[in-house]
């Protein structure tokens, strides 16, 4: 009887919010908003990038993580964009979100609201990557071998250039670098040093580095980060990466990962009306493409309630309902990885 009880209690377990979230392949049709924090929340009317822009290429394409608040799309086609202006060849746009947010099945612990995505430190070639290279061409670290510190005969100028493009819009609140790009900024730029602040020495991120915007106007779910310390950031608190005690093992057995252990319970409530609503009829109907705009979008007035910030802004849900169903397009192809 005992066994039987046991059975029974495993079999009505809550599942796993990251298995719902993961299992989601398109959006939420709803008008953008996030909802909770960067680590434990969810949004609602996300975007895509285009797999390939003018000055951009996606990788991973397999991991569905190409989604995020319209707000952050826009304005990474801004941004790579304004970047060739800078000398930088063009972004390889790494994780940004699954499409509805939450937690990832694997990988991050943020991500989960739209608002956060990875640019590699390696510029964009001058071809194409084929589906297979963009699985497996791996990004290149900018530290001298296992050291703290960056190699400078990888550290051009055009890496100065385009965090300090990132970080001069007022949208990004933070760029998280390893503590030893942050030591090679402090110790190299020249002039104006007030963009510093926003770039942040964090474990990792020496192979790509994370752009994160504040909560959007309309998401008044969203939980906002705590603005960094002013300053440009070269200071005691920097030191302290450079001692022993930022690498240091955990004590103690290791804990579980929250995305391992977190239920739906945990999140806000809005996650599962999120979670629930609509998809939309395509991927490609709620994709920015290479010319800035929604592809079978481009007649559509901005949404009223979302910003414009010097580019296109669309509500993806009005973009939906007015494409007719015998002009929605074939969603985009996946890779085969076997």
């Amino acid at each position: 009887m005992l066994g039987l009880s046991v059975f029974a209690g495993a079999a009505v377990a809550e599942p796993l919010a990251k298995d719902l979230f993961g299992a989601k392949k398109l959006p939420a049709v709803a008008a953008p908003e996030a909802f909770g924090f960067y680590s434990k929340g969810c949004f609602a009317g996300g975007m895509a990038i285009a797999r390939d822009g003018p000055h951009w290429q996606a990788m991973r394409l397999s991991r569905n993580r190409r989604w995020g608040h319209p707000q952050l799309i826009t304005l990474l086609e801004r941004l790579s964009r304004e970047a060739a202006q800078d000398g930088w060849s063009g972004l390889l746009v790494g994780d940004i979100s699954q499409p509805r947010g939450g937690p990832m099945l694997t990988g991050h612990a943020s991500h989960q609201l739209g608002l956060d995505a990875d640019i590699w430190f390696t510029p964009m070639p001058a071809r194409r990557f084929t589906d297979r290279e963009r699985e497996n061409v791996s990004a290149v670290s900018m530290l001298k071998g296992d050291s703290l510190y960056v190699d400078d005969r990888k550290w051009t100028p055009a890496h100065e250039a385009v965090l300090r493009r990132a970080a001069g819009y007022p949208e990004v609140e933070r760029i998280l670098v390893h503590p030893g790009i942050k030591k090679k900024l402090c110790d190299t730029v020249r002039g104006d040093r007030g963009w510093l602040g926003k770039v942040r020495p964090f474990w990792g991120h020496h192979y790509h580095f994370h752009v994160r915007i504040g909560c959007p106007p309309g998401s008044t779910g969203c939980r906002p980060q705590d603005p960094p310390p002013r300053g440009d950031g070269c200071d005691k608190s920097l030191d302290w990466w450079f001692t022993d005690e930022p690498w240091r093992p955990a004590k103690g057995p290791a804990k579980p990962k929250a995305r391992d252990i977190m239920t739906m319970a945990a999140l806000p409530a809005a996650c599962r009306v999120v979670l629930d609503a609509p998809s939309p009829p395509s991927e490609m109907a709620v994709t920015l493409g290479g010319d800035g705009t929604i592809a079978q979008a481009s007649s559509q007035a901005p949404a009223p309630d979302l910003p414009v910030l010097g580019y296109q802004a669309f509500d993806p849900a009005s973009v939906l309902s007015a494409i007719p169903g015998s002009r929605v397009p074939r969603p985009s192809s996946r890779p085969d990885l076997q």
